[in-house]
């Protein structure tokens, strides 16, 4: 008698990469969404998203986070969210919703007055003591309600 082989679980589908590498995540609450948004980055985006994740996590723990939109968003229960990150071709831009009111003041200025960002490409240091300090800066603003 021939033996079956055991069954193998079926492989995750790949998420469906969007203009400029950005990964198609369902809308989702908690920490699995983001996970899997992380894990879908492309290439060296990945490490980027990894790390700001875990400075995000060591610098507030138990930092609330969902997706939308196709992007992760980190923000404090009843507070609302005060970050987030996105993948473009060249880079991954992190959007401080508040960030006009922090210092110093992350160096990419939008259309919103007080929105800033910090675009991290592929060779860029990331000063993690600065972002730590930006994150815990923002966490302590109103955040955005979505």
């Amino acid at each position: 008698m021939a033996k079956k082989s055991p069954q193998r679980p079926a492989a995750a589908k790949p998420a469906k990469l969007l203009s400029g590498g950005n990964p198609q995540i369902a809308k989702a609450e908690g920490d699995a969404p983001v996970k899997a948004y992380i894990a879908a980055m492309p290439g060296w985006k990945q490490d980027v998203g990894r790390r700001l994740d875990a400075i995000i996590e060591r610098t507030l723990p138990g930092v609330q986070k969902a997706v939308k939109w196709n992007s992760p968003f980190y923000g404090v229960e009843g507070e609302g969210w005060f970050l987030s990150f996105h993948c473009f071709a060249k880079y991954v831009k992190v959007a401080f919703f508040r960030g006009a009111l922090l210092r110093p003041v992350p160096p990419g200025e939008s259309k919103q007055q007080e929105v800033r960002y910090l675009d991290i490409r592929e060779d860029d240091e990331i000063d993690e003591k600065q972002f730590a300090a930006w994150v815990k800066q923002a966490s302590q603003l109103p955040g955005e309600r979505l």
